[in-house]
């Protein structure tokens, strides 16, 4: 722990003209931040943007607030000092980690921010001998905690019930074409194309512990082939799928999972057992595959039995017929 506040300061040792110049700094990072939210908002979610811009605005209110009380007691001159300057100083997150947030989790990040800067002006009052600058802190404190009832405010003025609608259902499709998607492709392909080497394997062999070996490498083998098959070929900037990572990661994911499934059953060593647990674990497989189409694509329930449940039981034949032939 040493090692990595080594060269900074602690606040407890901050002079009150380090204080201000560190606030400064923090609102002036905390606008910018807010600001790029409304950016990166703006065309998806107009309403939320607006409600960031005017917190940002908000933001560079207080930093002139306290500029003008650093001039009036220390100058115009203002040391340079951040908040990675300040050992137990909260730290923001990069605002490139935010950028493919869900809209909640943005929101939500907004007001631990506001939370975090309300401590800090709350122990940065009890530091100053100043009164002016006592009260300045305090009223910044006090504004911070208010943000949240502001930005309540700000949404029912400017997010209304018609525009927070049409922001989530915007935030939904982002959702579905983001993860749901890729990971209901991925899930389809490791449940059924599994299923043929896995049962031939097992019909032929009969021995759990070679089925177990093949069902493993399949399903392995399988995630890592649609992973990076999703991730490559679309880079989500034209079709608004979202991030390729996020999108290779839940098609891989899932396809291991969906073979794994009704391959670890032949963990069991006795052969009968294990295969009919791994039947029921199929069936279960296809069941859920039904209800995620039906859930989140849309897709109607007859449907997306036929095209699961019959394609599945079709595969499974197969690979039975295969292995006990």
């Amino acid at each position: 722990m040493l090692r990595f506040a080594q060269g900074r300061k602690r606040f407890s040792d901050l002079s009150e003209r380090e204080i201000l110049a560190l606030a400064i700094s923090a609102e002036e990072d905390d606008a910018r931040i807010y600001a790029g939210y409304a950016e990166r908002l703006e065309a998806d979610f107009p309403a939320t943007a607006a409600v960031f811009r005017e917190m940002s605005r908000e933001e560079d209110g207080h930093r002139r607030a306290l500029i003008a009380e650093h001039e009036r007691r220390f100058g115009p001159t203002i040391p340079l000092i951040r908040r990675e300057h300040v050992a137990d100083y909260v730290a923001r997150r990069p605002t490139w980690l935010l950028a493919n947030l869900p809209l909640d989790d943005i929101r939500a990040e907004a007001d631990r921010m506001e939370d975090a800067a309300a401590r800090f002006y709350e122990a940065a009052a009890q530091r100053t001998s100043d009164a002016s600058t006592r009260r300045l802190l305090g009223d910044l404190a006090e504004a911070e905690r208010g943000h949240k009832g502001k930005a309540d405010v700000l949404e029912e003025t400017l997010l209304t019930p018609d525009a927070r609608g049409e922001e989530d259902k915007t935030a939904r499709r982002q959702l579905i074409l983001t993860l749901i998607q890729p990971g209901l492709a991925g899930l389809m392909d490791g449940s059924v194309s599994t299923l043929a080497p896995i049962f031939a394997t097992a019909f032929a062999t009969r021995d759990p512990h070679t089925t177990l070996l093949v069902g493993l490498a399949a399903a392995v083998g399988a995630g890592i082939s649609m992973g990076f098959t999703e991730a490559a070929h679309d880079d989500g900037v034209l079709s608004g799928r979202g991030s390729p990572v996020k999108r290779g990661f839940a098609s891989g994911i899932m396809t291991t999972v969906g073979g794994l499934g009704h391959a670890l059953p032949y963990l069991i060593p006795d052969f009968w057992t294990a295969t009919l647990i791994a039947f029921a674990v199929v069936v279960l497989e296809l069941v859920a595959i039904v209800w995620i189409q039906n859930r989140f694509m849309e897709t109607p329930i007859g449907r997306a039995t036929v095209q699961v449940i019959v394609g599945g039981a079709l595969v499974l034949a197969s690979g039975i017929l295969i292995g006990g032939g």
